[in-house]
This record gives structure tokens, C-alpha cells and sequence, in this order.
């Protein structure tokens, strides 16, 4: 079970500690084993310090659909991938969705917008062992196997867990990575259309010009702020790094060898243009902001002087706004060793700053 305690000055009162105070505090270095669980600081500015042991820190791997979720973050009464996932855990492990002491809120690494699909994302939850124990019932398996094979059975369709793993020391979802890929698909005039990919490819009547939209990439690689082409989160900034940002027409490819009347059977990516981003961190709207006026300059409706322009003056307007969001997959997120996942957390929460 959980034990909550706080260290306070003599005679002060302790205040319970709540699932937000799990979410916004600063910790992970302070981590030590505890009998069958783990021990944790969490110090929560104007809170004090609280005291976790007997949990576990889950690193959840998944894949889902986005066309049929209103985007990631749980919403009161709108289907998201958070909720449906939170909704099937607090089935799962016998828990009141209201429970403030196990509250089993994901921590994603990446919030995805509605209808942006992902096919590896990463989160984390802490459960407590007593809890977790919950997931074994008649199966013959360690109770983190347990959970994973009963909400892969659980989840809908369009959700697929990859795999439930125990979180290294320091791990935070979000605060940990160090870079997230994300890939738009295009179906342009050099494309053939197939209509079973219209969930995740954007079909576009024109023909693009993929040298101009790489010299329109190439103006986002390093440290900017792209404020006009992202929106901030409350009291954060639209500066990110960008470290790869590349255009390019899959070229076709053969599935398997020409059959015998000559006609050769093509991958199903073969002659769409892809857009292949990498960044360590995206504001919100900012890739598929970036892919609408990349495709604006592709269509020959703007120029990479415009692009350059927004990119130099970061100005939210109506000409940078994002495009329609089915085209895009998050596709990766990457980590440091382990030794390293505390240390980069704490230093990526630090507000960002142009030199």
C-alpha cells in the first residue's frame, strides 16, 4: 500500500499529499530500495517533501490509432487514449476510478493531438505492490507480466500495448527523453492513392516539390523559437531544438519478385513523400504547423523566403496554422542509459531560453 509521510517543521501541520503532487513534483534521484518496492523523495514547491515506498514505476510501451481518439490527455466524457487506458487499469486492478491514494494517472512522453497516431509511444505510472499484486489472479506469472498480458486483452482494438516493463531508477516518460521522431505522410499527384491509407496518409492534388521544402526544413535545424508555428503550454515557451528535420519520396519498392505477368506487387509506402522530423521536445500544433507551410512552399503557394521570415519573426498567424492532423505518426522516442534518466529529467524541466 501507499505510506505517505512529510517532513515539516516542528508543530506544522501535514497536508495530504495528492495525484497532482505525484505529477508536478521534483524527483527521481532520490529513489532507494524499500523492501519489495522503492523509496522516493518528491519535493513539491510550497508543499514540502514527501516520503513514497511500496510502489513501482511502470514504463508502459504502446501503439494506437488516433483517428477514432480526441487526442491523448484524458477529457470528462470525450474518448482519449489516456482515458481509455486508465479506465481499463482501474478495471484491471480492482481500483475506484476516484481512489486519491491510487490514483493511476499516466505520464506520456509525448501528448499527442486528436487524430495523430503513434506507433511507439512511451508513459509511466506508479503502482503500489499491494495493487499491482491484483493483475496476477490465476496466472502463474510476475505480476508486471500479469498486467501486461490483461490490458493488451482489455484495450480496444485501436490500442496496442508493446510491452509493461519495472522503470529504471530516475525514469520520467516525459521528462527523460531525449528526442521524439515524428513522420507526416503525403499521397501528392506523383503518388497513387490508395484509399486504405486515407487514416494515415494526407492526400494532397498537386504535385510538390520536394527540393523546395527541404531549403523550407532546413531553416528549422537547431535552437529556435517557433512561435509562429507552435502554441505555448501555460507558463512555457515555443523554444525547442530541432535536430533533424528531411523531406523525401519513398521510392518504389517491390514487395515480393515480379509475378508472371510482369506486374510487381509495391510496399504500401512506396511513392509518398514523407516528412521525417526529430527534436528533443514539440509545442503544441508545432509539426504539423511546420508540414502545412513546408507544403504551402511545395505547392508553390509561398516561397522559402516566407518560410525563412516566419521562422526569423515567431509570430502566430493565420498562414502557419496546422494541417490536418491523420498524415502524422509519432514513431519514436528516445532515452538515455539509465545512469543518466534522473539527471536529464531534472535538467529538462528547466524553463528554455534562446542564448
Amino acid at each position: 500500500m501507499w505510506f505517505l509521510a512529510l517532513f515539516v517543521s516542528s508543530g506544522a501541520a501535514m497536508p495530504r499529499m495528492t495525484a497532482d503532487d505525484r505529477q508536478t513534483g521534483t524527483s527521481g534521484d532520490a529513489r532507494m530500495p524499500y523492501g519489495r518496492g522503492a523509496l522516493r523523495l518528491i519535493r513539491v514547491e510550497g508543499r514540502g517533501i514527501f516520503v513514497l515506498w511500496g510502489f513501482m514505476r511502470l514504463r508502459i510501451d504502446l501503439a494506437y490509432d488516433g483517428g477514432g481518439f480526441y487526442g491523448w490527455a484524458v477529457q470528462p466524457d470525450i474518448r482519449t487514449v489516456q482515458g481509455e487506458i486508465e479506465r481499463a487499469l482501474h478495471r484491471i486492478l480492482r481500483v475506484a476510478p476516484n481512489d486519491a491514494d491510487e490514483p493511476l494517472r499516466l505520464v506520456v512522453a509525448g501528448r499527442t493531438d486528436t487524430g495523430v497516431h503513434a506507433s511507439h509511444q512511451v508513459c509511466h505510472i506508479d503502482v503500489s505492490d499491494e495493487v499491482l499484486e491484483r493483475a496476477v489472479g490465476h496466472m502463474r506469472v510476475p505480476a508486471v507480466t500479469a498486467l501486461e498480458h490483461r490490458l493488451q486483452r482489455v484495450l480496444p482494438d485501436d490500442i496496442v500495448i508493446h510491452r509493461i516493463t519495472q522503470a529504471p531508477e530516475g525514469f520520467d516518460a516525459r521528462f527523460s527523453a531525449l528526442e521524439r521522431t515524428y513522420v507526416y505522410r503525403i499521397a501528392d499527384r506523383g503518388s497513387e492513392v490508395d484509399p486504405r491509407l486515407r487514416g494515415c496518409v494526407l492526400h494532397v492534388d498537386g504535385d510538390l516539390d520536394i527540393d523546395a521544402m527541404n531549403q523550407a526544413a532546413e531553416q528549422t535545424i537547431g535552437l529556435h523559437d517557433f512561435g509562429s508555428f507552435a502554441t505555448p503550454n501555460p507558463g512555457g515557451t515555443t523554444i525547442r531544438e530541432v535536430k533533424r528535420a528531411r523531406w523525401t519520396r519513398v521510392p518504389a519498392s517491390p514487395l515480393t519478385g515480379r509475378v508472371p505477368d510482369g506486374y510487381t506487387v509495391p510496399t504500401f509506402e512506396s511513392g509518398l513523400v514523407c516528412f521525417t522530423i526529430v527534436a528533443d521536445a514539440f509545442a503544441r500544433n508545432m509539426v504539423r504547423s511546420l508540414v502545412n507551410g513546408c507544403v504551402q512552399v511545395g505547392l508553390g503557394k509561398r516561397d522559402v523566403d516566407w518560410f525563412r521570415g516566419k521562422m526569423a519573426v515567431p509570430r502566430r498567424e493565420g498562414s502557419t496554422g496546422p494541417i490536418a492532423p491523420q498524415g502524422l505518426t509519432l514513431e519514436h522516442v528516445a532515452y538515455p542509459a539509465d545512469d543518466l534518466l534522473a539527471s536529464r529529467a531534472q535538467a529538462i524541466r528547466a524553463k528554455r531560453t534562446l542564448p
